[in-house]
């Protein structure tokens, strides 16, 4: 019988930013608020959907263009800028700012604390995450209440995720062989990035979003960390 390629792994990385974190839920509550003192018909939701998704083509320009890596909170600035004018909301530069203090306040998912202090009995817990090194650190030391082994921001590697680069970069700082690590993450590009660079794959699907069409599937796909935790406690027997 063909050995379980979970076997090897010894290592799991996290995505942050809509894995760990709730984003969705820290980020439209204060975008109500600022709509509202607007006036603006436009629904926080909406708004977050055009923004976030702006942001990801931002991110992706970022590295395909080689102009230089602008860093997390820069694409997410410009993704906001650019949903305010797609609605028509009116803003200025030092109410942008203050919005993008969010960043800092982003509270995690409870199972995702949860399934991780599991994790950690049995594993190496990083952090893999898209962020500019000073806010993951900040959020590390304040908002998410687990020790992470490491801390591996994107800058490390000059590009966003899923850019090869930040896998391979990731598992040189590790020390690890890349099939000894399993990547986690809520979004199939991650998982669809790190497979093609020889890492394991948990599709993390929160969001009861599809996978890539695409022959690098994930190991697992689990709907929270509790039952990660669980499956992964399983395949270490």
């Amino acid at each position: 019988m063909a050995e379980n390629p979970l076997q090897r792994v010894h290592t799991l990385t996290f995505d942050v930013f809509g894995t760990v974190l709730d984003l969705t839920g820290s980020i439209v509550p204060a975008l109500r608020e600022y709509l509202k003192a607007k006036g603006s018909p436009v629904s926080a939701e909406d708004l977050w959907a055009s923004w976030r998704g702006r942001q990801r083509l931002e991110q992706f320009q970022d590295s395909l263009l080689l102009l230089g890596h602008s860093g997390y909170l820069a694409t997410a600035r410009r993704g906001l800028v650019y949903a305010f004018e797609l609605h028509q909301v009116q803003f200025n530069v030092a109410e942008v700012e203050r919005l993008m203090r969010v960043y800092e306040a982003l509270k995690p998912f409870d199972d995702a604390v949860k399934g991780l202090k599991k994790l950690a009995e049995r594993y190496r817990l990083a952090a893999l995450t898209n962020a500019n090194q000073w806010l993951l650190d900040h959020l590390c030391d304040n908002n998410i209440p687990v020790a992470f082994d490491a801390r591996i921001s994107v800058d490390r590697a000059g590009r966003f995720k899923p850019h090869p680069a930040v896998y391979r970069t990731a598992a040189q700082i590790l020390e690890c062989e890349p099939g000894e690590i399993l990547m986690v993450a809520s979004h199939s590009f991650d998982i669809l990035g790190a497979r093609a660079c020889g890492f394991r794959g948990a599709y993390v699907n929160r969001y009861n979003l599809p996978y890539e069409d695409s022959p690098l599937r994930p190991d697992l796909t689990v709907k929270d960390f509790l039952e990660l935790s669980r499956r992964l406690a399983v395949k270490r027997r």
